[in-house]
């Protein structure tokens, strides 16, 4: 059966671990599906550090935007992250939110239609202040309206406060 749980919260907040963890209390076997693009030396070292944390259970699978190119069904699937993935759309368009969006959504629908339990792992991103750049704000706005869209296709939230889960749908 379908279920999509969106895991939200701030930088070091825990999602990711209670994400794992969540998935490892649903399935002896989740997938891994990370979003990731390795950009320098220090981000290669915090993907190597989330990496050495999953044992050999996980079946991990790296893909930047295609994600409904894989076939999951009946398979616990934890998504790290929605901020990555809506980045790596952000720049391939440009910086064109109104077209990021929209492929973001269609690719979302897709990718969930599948009868799948889905982790999505997201940032809060936009609960601190305004950024004086154009482009970051812009970012900031895309990434809000991207996690409430799937917030509203969720069965459950959860956002992590200081390593605390709190429910929030």
């Amino acid at each position: 059966m379908k279920r999509i749980i969106l895991v939200t919260g701030g930088a070091r907040s825990g999602k990711s671990s209670y994400a794992e963890r969540l998935a490892l209390s649903l399935s002896p076997n989740p997938v891994y599906l990370a979003t990731a693009r390795v950009w320098d030396e220090e981000f290669r070292e915090r993907v190597n550090k989330h990496q050495e944390r999953r044992g050999t259970e996980w079946t991990n699978i790296e893909e930047e935007k295609e994600l409904s190119k894989h076939q999951l069904s009946r398979r616990v699937v934890l998504i790290d992250c929605i901020t990555m993935w809506c980045n790596n759309f952000f720049f391939d368009l440009h910086d064109d939110v109104e077209a990021t969006l929209k492929a973001m959504k269609e690719e979302f629908l897709k990718f969930t239609n599948q009868d799948a339990t889905f982790i999505f792992v997201t940032n809060e991103i936009g609960m601190g202040g305004t950024s004086t750049n154009d482009i970051q704000r812009r970012f900031t706005d895309l990434q809000g309206w991207f996690n409430q869209f799937v917030a509203s296709h969720a069965d459950e939230v959860v956002l992590m406060v200081s390593g605390i889960p709190v429910k929030i749908k």
